[in-house]
């Protein structure tokens, strides 16, 4: 897998609680410091003021013969996995660099905090440096958010790409400069989770300036989870759990006039509840233009109580804007790549997410 989402720690949560990537999380912010509605044809009529004037930077597009740096922000790879995964970038033509840490393990973290940090600045600020793949994801981004270096990429923008623990970087980024950057699969390769199809999205999305067009997976657990109307604003966004676990932190952007895109792992249903009801209760989901949801993966609750598709439908069908649940965008089978901070529309009725490019093309 790309990432689990799970971390590998000892550490034993409530009875009813199964360890996951949240509850690690949760646990670092304290040592650092029923029926369902139905949705409403006419949501788009109540959208959200759209977000203010923000310089939008997107890094040229990527090209054969670009160096290309893969860290690990987080927990350590599979060395096997991330040769498959280093082997497809090299069939794009890309140069790939390895991040002096990658393999590093410190407890459950890709090296200590400096070492991650280090690799990391040095990819950012590299001048020959085109794009930084993370290597996966799991657990350690938000230990190093805050003192990421982004003075480089006002005056030199670069492709970055990851998902789930990535959504700090992600955030961090888009609210300090303004840099587009790309949810999709990490070099911890898996081919049974991420095959042709998904290396071909991440390709397209990196190295070409189509605009990307996710369309709904009626197989996908959210899929049902519709409230038909149009939107547009910019798609930010990310890992639900790290959307909650960053809410008044430097990572955090604003979302307001935004069309939020989340997906999760591991979480049950009740979890889902209480972050998307800690949204509501900050006023983030009072501000956004539109929702879109990816995959909701492995979420298991108790018998006789919601499923996850209930709890989105009850958290989000009243909010008064369009809301599109069953992308292919997370942790799930067949993940494709979509850009952050670019432009999107959002088609509830026809199903469909349509986001501007990613990347400009490259000057002559």
């Amino acid at each position: 897998m790309a990432t689990s989402g799970t971390d590998p720690a000892a550490i034993q949560g409530p009875a009813r609680v199964p360890l996951s990537r949240r509850h690690m999380l949760r646990m670092g912010a304290a040592a650092a410091g029923g029926a369902v509605l139905v949705g409403s044809a006419e949501a788009a009529s109540a959208q959200a003021a759209p977000v203010g004037a923000k310089r939008v930077l997107r890094a040229p597009a990527l090209a054969p013969g670009d160096r290309v740096r893969v860290v690990s922000p987080g927990s350590a790879p599979d060395p096997t996995n991330m040769a498959c995964g280093i082997e497809i970038l090299r069939s794009w033509g890309l140069e790939v660099e390895l991040g002096r840490h990658v393999f590093t393990r410190y407890g459950y973290l890709a090296g200590t905090d400096a070492q991650r940090l280090a690799d990391l600045n040095a990819a950012l600020t590299d001048p020959g440096v085109r794009a930084v793949f993370a290597a996966r994801g799991g657990y350690g981004t938000q230990r190093i958010v805050d003192q990421i270096d982004v003075s480089v990429l006002r005056r030199d923008p670069r492709v970055v790409v990851g998902f789930s623990d990535i959504t700090s970087i992600h955030g961090k980024l888009w609210r300090e400069t303004g840099l587009v950057t790309f949810y999709g699969p990490m070099v911890n390769w898996s081919d049974a989770r991420t095959g042709p199809e998904s290396a071909e999205a991440l390709r397209r999305a990196v190295m070409t300036t189509a605009p990307v067009t996710i369309s709904r997976d009626p197989a996908e657990t959210a899929a049902s989870v519709v409230v038909p109307g149009r939107a547009s604003g910019p798609l930010l966004g990310g890992c639900l759990t790290l959307i909650s676990t960053s809410l008044g932190a430097e990572d955090s952007p604003k979302f307001d006039g935004a069309i939020l895109f989340f997906e999760d792992v591991d979480e049950a249903p009740y979890s889902i509840d209480s972050m998307l009801t800690e949204l509501r209760r900050v006023g983030v989901l009072r501000r956004v233009a539109g929702v879109v949801i990816g995959q909701i993966t492995n979420s298991v609750g108790e018998p006789g109580e919601w499923d996850a598709a209930a709890v989105l439908k009850d958290r989000l069908y009243d909010l008064g804007v369009p809301v599109l649940g069953g992308l292919r965008l997370g942790h799930g089978d067949g993940q494709l790549t979509v850009p952050l901070g670019s432009r999107a529309t959002i088609d509830a009725t026809a199903g469909t997410l349509t986001v501007e490019p990613g990347v400009r093309p490259r000057q002559a």
